[in-house]
């Protein structure tokens, strides 16, 4: 058996870079796919991260570090379009700030699914889900009960991470599964706060390959919400959930094997209050000073280091409690930029 089915990564997930030039419409290439997730965040600068995806409509844009109520054609510029390598930015009524600021340097995180998507009756709610079963990830649209109900993801098998918003709740966090973490409790992606133990997120009950269970309200399920949710699983050579439990050393900090060389990594503790973290392999720093963002905040990208991607993982060179304080236990999700072994097996640092 292959080591694994996914010969270049980088046909699923792609970060790309490049500057602001406030033109608008302005044309981003170089994802090499369509996406059907964007995640993108302005580097040089304080300023919000922003999600799209081709279920909502690509215009239709969500807040990470916050709870705000989804934004359509949002006055800080928007993406109007996804394309076949990329995507068309459009100029907001009050400035191009959140995707092309004149000289602001940018980010974006790209992943593919299966377009707009499709009706989906696996679960008692029917839900509206793009998936790309190859590469493990989906896309899933639902709207909310306030009872215990099942939702169908259609990964076709069990989603280690799922992150979840109410589109039209600002009073709503984002709510963060995670199977290191299991079905009892769960994480808020835009707080700082250790585990969250409430049996209303899951109904203390794990997915499973066809559908997710969301308890009596709250966070993941109020009555007439309409929510948007990002599935993934592990899938051997390209992507891995898993955890870890920091050394608090410098620069020698713990090892997580990974089977792969990481393109991206987003982390956080699951206890006290501390940040999330993401890195990836194409922002300046990359080895050996690895630059890092927050999901949960609105910063602009830090520049010490915290981590050194490998060619089977990564070493956190920190004893920040962000990522490898001594004996905290971390959640974390990646994603390959080459599989260990195969047509195109990783490079060393």
């Amino acid at each position: 058996m292959a080591y694994t089915t996914i010969k270049k990564p980088s046909d699923y997930f792609n970060t790309i870079l490049y500057t602001g030039d406030n033109s608008s419409p302005r044309t981003i290439t170089g994802v090499g796919f369509q996406p059907d997730m964007n995640w993108s965040k302005i580097r040089s600068e304080v300023n919000d991260h922003w999600v799209s995806d081709a279920v909502r409509g690509a215009n239709k844009i969500i807040r990470p570090n916050g709870t705000d109520d989804e934004l359509v054609n949002g006055s800080g510029g928007y993406i109007s379009s996804f394309n076949s390598d990329g995507y068309v930015i459009a100029s907001g009524s009050a400035s191009n700030n959140n995707f092309n600021k004149s000289s602001g340097t940018m980010v974006s995180w790209n992943w593919k699914a299966n377009g707009a998507g499709s009706s989906n009756t696996d679960g008692s709610i029917t839900s509206t889900v793009s998936v790309n079963t190859t590469s493990g990830f989906s896309i899933v649209s639902y709207t909310g009960t306030g009872s215990v109900a099942t939702i169908g993801h259609g990964l076709g098998t069990t989603p280690s991470m799922m992150i979840l918003k109410s589109r039209d709740n600002g009073t709503l966090n984002w709510l963060v599964y995670h199977k290191s973490i299991g079905n009892t409790g769960a994480l808020y992606l835009d707080l700082t706060n250790g585990t969250q133990t409430i049996s209303a997120f899951w109904n203390n009950t794990s997915p499973t390959s066809s559908v997710f269970t969301i308890g009596t309200g709250g966070t993941p399920n109020n009555s007439g919400d309409n929510y948007i949710a990002y599935c993934f699983a592990d899938v051997k050579g390209f992507s891995k959930f898993g955890s870890y439990v920091g050394n608090g050393e410098t620069p020698n900090g713990t090892f997580v094997y990974t089977g792969f060389k990481p393109a991206f990594v987003m982390g956080k503790a699951t206890s006290g209050t501390e940040n999330w973290f993401m890195n990836d392999n194409k922002r300046l720093g990359y080895n050996d000073k690895n630059y890092r963002l927050y999901p949960n905040l609105s910063n602009s990208e830090a520049t010490d280091s915290n981590m050194e991607i490998l060619s089977n993982g990564f070493k956190l060179n920190t004893a920040n409690g962000n990522s490898n304080g001594v004996g905290k236990t971390y959640i974390y999700m990646a994603f390959a930029e080459e599989p260990l072994v195969g047509d195109n097996p990783a490079t060393a640092r």
